[in-house]
């Protein structure tokens, strides 16, 4: 199913729109001061960027004490009420920021750029908690995917149109209706977004800030990978905070004092993380997948640097065209496009990951502990710039390469903190670049719980593949002498891969290895095994070996007879015949990963796991 197929479902379009024309509105009010801060004579150039970081402050620091009881209150209400009620509060708010634009008070502005900021923290926890109550795991990513861009092209529209109604000659007037429109349209929107309910209806709500930000942040950190993913996330505002702050002075000092300018690197820096999110369906396929986010990390980094030397070579003047400018600045254009790209394809996995595993109950109090994060990390990020441009007076391109560079060490310590990360962009460049894979029956294997995979052995990477397919990390039973391959030895033990060799070569590897096993499945993880001890060597199916009973008799749990097919004859399989023009006949071929009803652990038998697998595989 198409992601854009969504767009047509009441479960989704009514939200979508309720949060897009949100985000619309807060960025067409918040750029439109910006504008007015950046352009206006009364501001010297020390005190424009002051107070353009000042203003970015005042809208996250709602974010950092109130989503905490956000969360509470997604947990504790039905979330499509709570949504209209707040939405209607934007209403009143917006009542009231029309004024203040047409009486031109900055200290009223900036005073309900606040006021916005508190109502969108209050949104937030209940948008991204509604959505895994709408969505199945299945096109989850593919929603925070459409919300993602939805996001990004509302904060497009927003610039945009700020820019647009900043030169026209009764901007104020013009800037004063449009907020309140947008805003009653935001309303009209949400009367139609279907009911979801409460998860933990019996919470008792703290209303202390300072409080329930300790006990959600604690609560974050009760999953480490949920943790460190929104630390994760955090870091990705932290810089696209910084980006989409300093690049109206970037115009300004580096282009031309021509609003337009601004609205064209605004425009691509947002068309850049919408594209990005809409390929992350395209490189993820049907599941949440890990390994492409750190493609996106390293993106960042690449075209963040690349972006500073470009900087030092843009060609402009006074009276420059906009066609002549684009052309003749391609690079520069390129690299901001490329690393707002990157950048969305390195959080949209990570948004996804959070909603499908946090525990239900306190998942909307999760979210705002990530928005709390996301919030801290946003006003640092603007105190960050001020000591930057002010104490040490680097210039905005200096800045930028400085956050290009700390990505690199951010983006390591995270990957090294959380292997999974690693292990599946290890996985997804293999299995992506060598094979193209067809899955069948994959919702077979449970989506919580223990559970051992069995599988045909056909390849040297069978592991790599079934990996890949699955939705779910998978410990595997390995050969030792495989395991302790040099350097592949230490991915493997990322992998917690359990090695195993025969009883007789070594008693206490067996041993271990069926300890290991038992103690996986305990702890309610998935655990693979290759019941034919060996790789095939003709293609045909080898007899299963009994240690799949073993391992029944000691942890019964469900079995899941699974099959490779297409494989053999691919350069990783032993092949009669192995010569350049095979291997490039193979290269990129088809392949199948099926996978059969479960069978419960009283019916396993080595015999009847043999059957179902030839069956799998002769089908």
């Amino acid at each position: 199913m198409s992601q854009f197929s969504l767009l047509k479902q009441q479960r989704f379009l009514p939200f979508f729109v309720t949060q897009a024309l949100g985000a619309f509105n807060d960025n067409l009010y918040k750029n439109f001061i910006l504008l007015i801060v950046v352009f206006s004579s009364v501001y010297s150039q020390t005190d424009s960027n002051v107070l353009v970081n000042i203003a970015a402050a005042l809208f996250i620091i709602p974010f950092f004490l109130l989503s905490p009881i956000g969360g509470q209150l997604a947990d504790k209400y039905e979330k499509s009420t709570l949504i209209r009620y707040l939405k209607i509060i934007e209403f009143c708010i917006m009542l009231t920021g029309a004024m203040a634009i047409y009486w031109q008070s900055m200290p009223a502005l900036l005073m309900l750029l606040f006021i916005m900021g508190a109502q969108s923290a209050f949104f937030g926890p209940v948008k991204f908690a509604l959505m895994p109550q709408h969505l199945s795991s299945k096109i989850l990513l593919a929603g925070n995917a459409l919300v993602e861009m939805g996001t990004f092209v509302a904060i497009l529209g927003g610039t945009l149109t700020a820019g647009f109604i900043f030169s026209h000659e009764n901007r104020e007037i013009v800037a004063a209706i449009a907020v309140v429109i947008i805003s009653l349209t935001g309303l009209i929107s949400s009367l139609f977004i279907p009911k979801a309910t409460a998860n933990n209806p019996q919470l008792k709500i703290n209303w202390n800030p300072i409080t329930q930000i300790i006990h959600t942040v604690h609560i974050t950190k009760q999953n480490r990978t949920v943790y460190l993913s929104i630390l994760a996330i955090s870091w990705f505002w932290f810089v696209g905070a910084t980006y989409l702050t300093q690049l109206p002075n970037f115009a300004k000092l580096l282009i031309n004092d021509n609003p337009h300018y601004v609205t064209l690197l605004l425009t691509i820096f947002s068309v850049g993380i919408a594209f990005g999110a809409l390929v992350c369906e395209t490189l993820s396929g049907d599941q949440v997948e890990l390994g492409i986010i750190p493609l996106g990390a390293l993106g960042i980094s690449i075209f963040g640097i690349d972006l500073y030397f470009a900087s030092q070579h843009i060609v402009t003047h006074d009276q420059i065209a906009m066609t002549d400018f684009l052309s003749k600045n391609i690079r520069m254009l390129l690299d901001l496009m490329l690393l707002s790209m990157s950048g969305s394809i390195f959080v949209v996995p990570l948004h996804a990951l959070i909603q499908q595993r946090s525990d239900v109950a306190h998942r909307a109090q999760i979210i705002a502990g990530n928005n709390v994060l996301n919030a801290l990390f946003m006003v640092l990020s603007a105190v960050f710039s001020i000591v930057m441009l002010t104490v040490f007076n680097v210039s905005i391109p200096t800045l930028l390469l400085i956050i290009a560079i700390i990505n690199a060490g951010v983006a390591l310590y995270v990957f090294s903190q959380v292997q999974e990360f690693v292990l599946r962009f290890v996985v997804w460049m293999i299995t992506r670049v060598l094979y193209r894979i067809k899955s069948t029956g994959l919702n077979n294997i449970p989506q919580t719980g223990p559970a051992v995979l069995i599988c045909n052995h056909v390849s040297f990477v069978d592991a790599l593949l079934i990996g890949a397919a699955s939705r779910r990390p998978i410990r595997f039973v390995m050969d030792k002498g495989i395991a302790n391959l040099p350097l592949a030895k230490y991915f493997f033990k990322w992998a917690k891969t359990i090695p195993i060799c025969s009883q007789k070569l070594s008693p206490e590897v067996y041993r271990n290895a069926f300890n290991q096993v038992e103690k996986e499945l305990l702890d309610g993880h998935l655990v693979c095994i290759f019941p034919e001890g060996k790789i095939t060597r003709t293609g045909e199916l080898n007899d299963f070996k009994r240690g799949i009973e073993i391992i029944i008799a000691r942890t019964p749990v469900p079995v899941i007879p699974m099959a490779l097919k297409g494989v053999y004859g691919s350069i990783f399989s032993y092949q009669r015949k192995s010569n350049i023009i095979t291997v490039i006949k193979r290269f990129r071929s088809q392949l199948e990963v099926v996978a059969s009803t479960p069978v419960p652990p009283q019916e396993v038998t080595a015999n009847k796991l043999q059957r179902i697998t030839q069956n799998l595989i002769t089908s």
